[in-house]
């Protein structure tokens, strides 16, 4: 499927952050405030030359120190500027945090009522959206008690886009902290509870939107997903989440973890209400590197015909059977499911792609580096890209990492640790690795979806886990956060379309399979799963 441009999907967004620029004011010229930057001290930079192994002494730095003044003037001017902001079109009162008979679930972060436009493909629908997403006035705390106290000036993208279809936010989701785990149990927050099970993880990161979700207390959430954080809840929680594309949707205004792993998109209760968010959030805003790709959106709830016609679906010998963590019964259901596609029209067949045996191990690379100079180094934002960059988040979480970095969890300590050591004693080199065999991923699937049109296999190897214990140690912790991304986390680094779909119950608990399709045909994704969704 070609790159199509549909006006129903492509926002205006993109209209809205320019229009914000061109008002952004000059000052006078040629005047520069003498004091918003302080000048570094010989102290300063004699860290810094030691931290690079400059071996300058004292006189050189102070030369170096006299040379940076006329350097130090284009700084100051900056603070003259005021910045262009994401525009925030519609009024709303900042809400609140939900008291414990409220929150049974312990899945909303901050209560909220945002209305839309009074018509629009999402009217009438109820929207939570993940609580690492800027709603302007609406505190927001990804997870991490690190970040509480930070409230939004603006509204994400996609928020915007959600609101101009006429969707009602009613409130922000919780997620794990930093988005840093795949169970439910690493939010500052606390657990948040699986609907089917309350001893059982939820999933996530994006825990609360799914658990929310299947729980009918919202028609739909905004999910983010970097190593499976939407397909992984969906799983857990028998909802369904689609990853979609690689740049599909703008993840502009949203906390990131890693520039190339960077995905966000719909968790909703129905295939048809996953695809009317998509339709509504998906297209270029000309502010995000990820959209590179130049992806449009589409009409794709027009694309759910009920059958799967036509359709070729190859089941992924290497997604089944994973030592230690796949369960026989997971394994047995997905097979049945795949084959039911069958009956809704679609040619069924085993493929080989022996290659996504090892997706895990490139990602893990890519993750613990990428997030380690993104998150933590570059304090959410980095450098080195054009686009629009959340300045007020930036600074209020950068200030307050420095101060609270033992407040950090299991997960991200871990990956702030061996990211550090890999960079500076590796010096990148296994992150470049790691990002050249994506390329060789990539293609091996590409190559399988030659022969098919979808790939299918277990979204999770297992069905939902039990929660860790009170007081359980660093071990433990950080293995429940991580034994469930086999299959998920390969395709947040090749891109591909990705969906999870409730196929089967067992022990009382929901079963997810995973369908993957070509980069750009999320609508074939999607009419899979509406097909298979009918069989009942």
């Amino acid at each position: 499927m070609t790159k199509q441009t549909d006006p129903v999907a492509r926002g205006e967004a993109s209209d809205q952050a320019r229009a914000a620029s061109a008002r952004v004011q000059s000052p006078p010229p040629d005047w520069v405030p003498p004091s918003t930057v302080v000048p570094p001290t010989l102290n300063d930079l004699r860290r810094a030359a030691r931290r690079f192994r400059l071996g300058l002494n004292d006189a050189d730095l102070d030369d170096y120190g006299a040379l940076m003044e006329g350097l130090l003037a284009s700084y100051r001017r900056l603070d003259l500027y005021a910045e262009p902001r994401l525009e925030v079109k519609y009024p709303r009162a900042p809400g609140h945090r939900p008291t414990a008979e409220e929150n049974p679930l312990n899945a909303w972060y901050w209560r909220c009522a945002i209305k839309g436009a009074n018509t629009g493909r999402l009217a009438g629908k109820r929207i939570a959206i993940k609580d690492n997403v800027c709603v302007a006035g609406v505190p927001m705390m990804n997870g991490a008690s690190i970040l509480e106290g930070f409230v939004p000036d603006q509204d994400a993208t996609l928020v915007t886009r959600i609101l101009d279809a006429g969707g009602e936010i009613r409130g922000k989701a919780v997620c794990e902290q930093f988005c840093f785990s795949g169970s439910s149990h690493t939010s500052d927050s606390g657990y948040v509870l699986n609907p089917h099970d309350p001893k059982r993880s939820a999933g996530g990161s994006s825990s609360g939107s799914a658990a929310l979700v299947a729980a009918g207390e919202v028609d739909m959430a905004i999910g983010g997903d970097q190593g499976g954080s939407i397909r992984i809840p969906s799983s857990f929680s028998g909802t369904y989440g689609l990853k979609p594309t690689y740049g599909l949707v703008p993840y502009t205004g949203v906390f990131p973890i890693e520039l190339t792993l960077d995905h966000t998109g719909p968790i909703a209760g129905s295939t048809e209400d996953c695809a009317l968010l998509l339709e509504a959030i998906a297209g270029p805003d000309g502010l995000d590197p990820r959209q590179w790709g130049g992806w449009q959106g589409q009409a794709y709830s027009e694309a759910l015909t009920g059958d799967a016609k036509g359709l070729k679906v190859g089941i992924l010998k290497e997604g089944f059977g994973w030592p230690e963590v796949s369960e026989p019964d997971v394994d047995r259901l997905v097979r049945e499911s795949a084959l039911r596609l069958q009956d809704a029209g679609a040619e069924v067949q085993e493929i080989s792609i022996p290659m996504h045996r090892d997706g895990i191990h490139v990602w893990n690379a890519i993750a613990v580096e990428g997030a380690h100079r993104l998150m933590f180094d570059g304090n959410s934002m980095g450098t080195n890209w054009a686009g629009h960059y959340t300045t007020q988040l930036l600074d209020f979480y950068g200030r307050s990492r420095q101060a609270r970095g033992k407040d950090f969890s299991e997960t991200c300590k871990l990956v702030m640790l061996l990211g550090e050591y890999m960079q500076r004693d590796y010096h990148g080199r296994y992150y470049a690795k790691a990002q050249n065999l994506g390329r060789v991923l990539r293609n091996a699937y590409t190559a399988a979806l030659d022969e098919v049109d979808l790939l299918v296999m277990p979204t999770t190897p297992q069905k939902a886990t039990l929660l860790p214990p009170a007081g359980a140690g660093r071990a433990e912790i950080i293995g429940h956060a991580l034994n469930m991304i086999h299959n998920t986390c390969p395709f947040d680094v090749t891109g591909h379309p990705a969906m999870s779909l409730p196929c089967a119950v067992s022990d009382g608990l929901p079963v997810g399979m995973m369908l993957v399709g070509r980069h750009g045909e999320d609508a074939t994704v999607l009419r899979a799963a509406h097909a298979y969704e009918q069989l009942g």
